[in-house]
């Protein structure tokens, strides 16, 4: 077999797909396509004939702008969908073939990457989970959990503060499975990398405790794949391979430039290149037969690893059937909802913070979803959310069940998203809301993986108080109610929050974010469990004609109910609208949203202590707002609510003067 034809084969595809669609990244691929093709060829533990079984290793292309690379060699593998005609529709409405990788959307790719270094957090998570199930399952005589998550990509990745963030998690919990191959070729989109990156990289990664290695020719796969088995070899740490290659290698008047990176060759390159390759075919997409065949041959020798998984896991079920019946249950990831039948809303009536109460339903949950697992970042007492006696995981305890992220939100929420995309695992990630804005990227990245990681995101509002508008969240609730696809909970009791937990747990594919309070709020008479349905009446109104109707949310629904009262000594007939979740109301039935909020009632008023702009839609044209379209401040919250109008008294007088 002619290694050199194989290897060009993935730099002539990808010039092919890029050129085709007139757009895409080609630089990235010719010079990366041999760390690529050794990778997949001869260490990798895949098989397209079933792309997502339990212990394949995992790859991960952090540097998505790269897509027409990965596509180009999942073809050669013979990947379910990856026909010629689908690396023809390049970047093409519909096509399996878009324009960065997306997960659930082409076989073999493992996480939707685009935005630099959200890969490497990914296979981080990866790499957490792979440990973590090895620990609980794995037996002296049989280990049905082994294998590696890799990650390929370049300076840009390394660039974005989250590498950093994972990194440094993965290097202190001496995650020795997971595998960074950095292309190193020293072009960012500006020029050289110089212009803003001189560190030394090397030295960087040492310092958060991997194993560096280094090739120095991208181009000598034979040093790449020793590389690879050293890398393998090291259990103890991660390992980093720093690999020099040539953006746009192949190309004269553009390797080793940033005209290389983002924009198509050139149709007067494409025959250029092919003659500097010795690319036998002049053709656009063809591909000489003895390629395909050599990469059958691949792909057939991976059979054998997968053949002996199946045989490992039938022979743990016969010795081990009990453990194997919980393994099952942990890669189905099925919660059922009996959990939250019988003694699930049955609690003592009281005033808590709503963060209280999420912190005693995870430690419910914890015994009877074995396979939940998650932490915050460095703020686990304050967030209530440590799943008590289940043990910290650590590099010296792989089977426990609090990850400790560090102060590291951003990479916090990519390690969540990971963990999910692993499968087995159930993951929920924490911090205070004010800080979801360093979450924001990698909560989007779940959305669009339509993944349900759960964020437990507690300090609310201006509640927080002496801490001040620095951690006194305002437009966050609005940031995230706009991103299609989160649920963004905000309950005002006990049983506001059960809901959003239970839904939250029982979600395939929505993450959900629930925002919670640091004081203490009353229980609710009026909560049912139409909450189930986002938003609901709290407080019917009086006999007679509706007047007006109040909506809130979170810890301004008991406020709001004060003032509903008090309207009442003025004769103005008002209904209560809790609000917990907008997302989950915006998916009723019309007929449901019309009984709540009648549309011939256009006198309306949202309450809530965060920006309004949350609420037009539901308010509509003739309503007005008691909310936060300001920064807060320090002081005690009680001072807070009175000082910025959370008060029955400034919800009363709008109300009366909205009546007339």
């Amino acid at each position: 077999m002619n290694e050199k034809l194989a290897v060009d084969a993935i730099r002539v595809l990808a010039v092919d797909e890029v050129q085709a669609a007139n757009s895409g990244h080609p630089g990235f691929p010719l010079g990366a396509a041999p760390i690529l093709y050794e990778l997949f060829a001869h260490h990798l533990k895949h098989t397209p004939s079933d792309p997502k079984w339990f212990n394949r290793d995992r790859f991960v292309l952090s540097a998505g702008h790269g897509s027409a690379m990965l596509y180009a060699i999942l073809h050669l593998f013979g990947y379910e969908g990856l026909t010629l005609d689908e690396l023809k529709k390049f970047r093409q409405l519909g096509s399996k073939t878009p324009g960065h990788p997306e997960y659930g959307h082409t076989a073999g790719v493992e996480a939707t990457t685009g935005p630099l270094g959200a890969g490497m957090g990914m296979a981080v998570g990866m790499a957490i989970a792979e440990a973590h199930l090895a620990a609980v399952f794995n037996k002296e005589d049989n280990k049905i959990i082994d294998h590696y998550t890799f990650a390929l990509g370049g300076e840009g990745c390394l660039m974005e503060g989250i590498s950093s963030e994972v990194f440094s998690l993965a290097g202190t919990l001496g995650l020795g499975k997971l595998i960074v191959l950095f292309d190193s070729n020293d072009i960012t989109i500006e020029g050289g990398v110089d212009i803003a990156f001189t560190e030394d990289v090397s030295k960087r990664m040492e310092a958060f405790g991997f194993q560096v290695l280094e090739v120095s020719d991208g181009n000598d796969t034979a040093a790449v794949g020793k590389a690879i088995e050293s890398a393998k070899a090291e259990l103890s740490k991660p390992s980093f391979i720093k690999i020099k290659t040539k953006i746009g290698y192949g190309v004269p008047d553009r390797e080793g430039t940033a005209k290389a990176h983002g924009e198509p060759i050139g149709a007067d390159n494409v025959p250029i290149l092919r003659k500097q390759l010795g690319w036998p075919l002049a053709e656009p997409f063809a591909v000489p037969d003895e390629v395909y065949a050599a990469y059958a041959t691949f792909a057939e020798a991976g059979l054998p690893s997968y053949q002996e998984w199946e045989k490992a896991v039938w022979e743990y079920a016969q010795k081990y059937p009990a453990e194997k019946a919980v393994f099952d249950r942990y890669l189905a990831g099925e919660i059922p909802e009996a959990l939250f039948r019988g003694d699930y809303f049955k609690f003592e009536s009281k005033a808590d913070a709503t963060r209280n109460v999420s912190g005693r339903i995870l430690n419910e949950m914890k015994d009877q979803i074995p396979f939940l697992i998650g932490g915050s970042a460095d703020l686990g007492p304050s967030n209530k959310t440590e799943l008590k006696g289940a043990g910290d995981f650590s590099r010296e305890h792989y089977a426990g069940r609090n990850l400790h992220f560090g102060v590291r939100e951003i990479g916090m929420t990519s390690i969540g998203n990971g963990i999910l995309l692993h499968g087995g695992l159930r993951p929920y990630v924490s911090t205070f809301f004010v800080f979801s804005d360093y979450m924001k990227p990698m909560l989007r990245l779940s959305a669009l993986m339509n993944i349900p990681l759960i964020a437990v995101l507690t300090h609310d509002s201006i509640g927080v108080g002496e801490d001040g508008p620095t951690h006194e969240p305002i437009e966050q609730l609005t940031m995230l109610r706009a991103t299609p696809n989160i649920n963004v909970y905000r309950p005002a009791d006990e049983f506001e929050t059960r809901v959003a937990w239970k839904q939250a747990l029982l979600s395939r594919t929505t993450p959900s974010v629930l925002v919670l309070s640091r004081q203490n709020l009353p229980v609710l008479s009026g909560a049912s469990e139409e909450a189930e349905k986002g938003a609901y009446i709290l407080e019917k109104e009086g006999s007679g004609k509706l007047d007006l109707i109040l909506l809130a949310s979170g810890s301004e629904v008991a406020v709001t109910v004060e003032a509903k009262k008090a309207l009442e000594e003025y004769g103005i007939n008002a209904r209560v609208v809790s609000v917990p979740c907008m997302d989950v109301f915006e998916k009723q039935t019309d007929e449901y949203k019309d009984y709540v909020l009648p549309p011939e009632i256009r006198r309306r008023i949202a309450v809530e202590a965060g920006s309004s702009l949350s609420w037009g839609k539901l308010v509509g044209p003739g309503g007005d707002y008691v909310a936060m379209d300001r920064f807060g401040a320090s002081a005690p919250a009680a001072v807070l609510f009175e000082a910025f109008g959370f008060d029955k008294n400034v919800i009363v007088n709008k109300a009366r003067k909205l009546v007339g």
